[in-house]
């Protein structure tokens, strides 16, 4: 069994909702009120998706979140 280490991007939406994105699988994202539901929901998404489609899934190396903020 191979063992793959993603980034997650986590924000919080308006609502108070936890919303973890996986960047290296197109599509790989989910949700939950708290951060442990999200560890755990998090995980299964990405079981689901890497079973759905193997050849989209690359291993980038992670190199920081940054934010930028603008007025516009």
């Amino acid at each position: 069994m191979k063992k793959y280490t993603f980034p997650i991007i986590i924000e919080q939406d308006e609502d108070g909702w936890y919303v973890g994105i996986v960047p290296d699988i197109k599509g790989c994202h989910t949700q939950a009120r708290t951060l442990s539901e999200l560890d755990k929901r998090l995980k299964e998404a990405i079981k689901v998706c890497l079973e759905a489609d193997k050849s989209q899934v690359s291993q980038n190396t992670f190199v920081g979140v940054h934010q930028v903020q603008i007025a516009a």
